[in-house]
């Protein structure tokens, strides 16, 4: 790991100081690293192998010789049955959401230059599951549960924001904030599921623990047209946040305003991890690991971008997969399984940094 977690600023590589550079006119400058690229290529074969299986496997699967032709919209049948309704939205949301999961936890990590942070850490699954818990009590039926989860993910974030005074420029007070609100929000979840009758608590619980059972192509087109409309925003601050990685004084005295670069990379994160609530409910952990194993593949300083939104794509599209194949799995959230992902993980890293002195 290139920092401890009371973020010690890293010190760029002298490898990197000759890798080729990517030019998207005159203000994105972008570094190409070749390790990147390779695992970026890897990772992209193992996303589609993911994806092919998904598509494929089961009772129900589409047989393997016909699932190009199925995809561009030549299947008959059951098959088109199977792709248009079942598997395909299932499939594409998946990999939304994880892209979206990768990009806001990558975001939200270099910016505060802490490897445990996350959306997650500052309340805003929380608050989308207390939103979610709200609109099924208190109005069923009439306002959505993922508008309830998006509005709540919005107020959760709107009170850390005011509690730590700031706004979203200070990172350890933003932290401590999204701790209380996370804390305030599971318990008036819990207390919601306990009163709820029991179908209506399945239903909820399902949710607030990430689902992608019974997702269409509607979800599909936000998830994406949120992902695609950040992208520009994404290539604007790929420069300033890499630069933000090696300390404030630095930052500001090239010019990129760590406290701006700050709050438009968290408001960025916050916003795709909304995004990601919206249609799939709080799943734990993507945002948290995604950013670590992008890392660690490629032993470079930076964000990575790019390479965490293909791993929280992946991580998330094979946690779903193991939920439909596996008999153990079968009608589980997909969230549970992520979250099991992310226990183990986390657990390896906070032994790692013990092990370091970082603790």
């Amino acid at each position: 790991m290139n920092r401890t977690l009371t973020g010690t600023a890293p010190q760029a590589p002298a490898a990197t100081r000759h890798d080729p550079v990517l030019r998207l006119g005159r203000a994105v400058a972008l570094p190409v690293h070749p390790r990147s690229l390779l695992w970026g290529a890897l990772l992209l074969l193992a996303v589609l192998a993911v994806a092919v299986a998904t598509l494929s496997l089961g009772r129900l699967g589409i047989p393997l010789p016909r699932i190009p032709a199925v995809v561009a919209g030549g299947g008959e049948g059951t098959e088109t049955f199977v792709f248009e309704r079942l598997r395909g939205p299932r499939l594409t949301v998946a990999l939304g959401t994880g892209a979206a999961l990768g990009l806001s936890g990558a975001l939200f990590q270099s910016v505060t230059r802490n490897p445990l942070g996350s959306p997650d850490v500052i309340g805003l699954s929380a608050g989308a599951g207390a939103g979610a818990a709200c609109a099924a009590l208190l109005l069923p039926g009439v306002v959505p549960v993922p508008l309830g989860a998006l509005a709540g993910a919005a107020l959760s974030m709107a009170v850390v924001a005011a509690a730590t005074g700031t706004g979203l420029r200070h990172p350890g007070r933003l932290i401590v904030a999204g701790i209380g609100v996370a804390a305030m929000a599971h318990a008036f979840t819990h207390f919601v599921v306990s009163v709820l009758a029991r179908d209506q608590a399945s239903v909820l619980s399902a949710y607030i623990n990430g689902s992608l059972g019974a997702r269409d192509w509607d979800h599909a087109v936000t998830i994406w047209g949120v992902v695609l409309l950040a992208v520009p925003l994404l290539l604007y601050l790929a420069g300033p946040v890499a630069v933000n990685e090696m300390g404030d004084e630095l930052s500001d005295a090239l010019g990129a305003s760590a406290a701006r670069t700050r709050t438009l990379a968290i408001g960025l994160s916050v916003v795709l991890s909304a995004a990601a609530v919206a249609v799939a409910g709080p799943i734990a952990f993507v945002a948290l690991t995604a950013p670590q194993i992008s890392r660690r593949l490629t032993g470079a300083t930076g964000p990575h971008l790019v390479l965490s939104a293909i791993t929280g794509a992946l991580l998330l599209a094979a946690a779903d997969l193991g939920v439909q194949q596996s008999p153990v799995g079968d009608g589980l959230p997909v969230g549970l399984f992520t979250m099991a992902l992310g226990g183990v993980y986390l657990g390896h890293l906070l032994i790692r940094e013990w092990r370091k002195g970082a603790l």
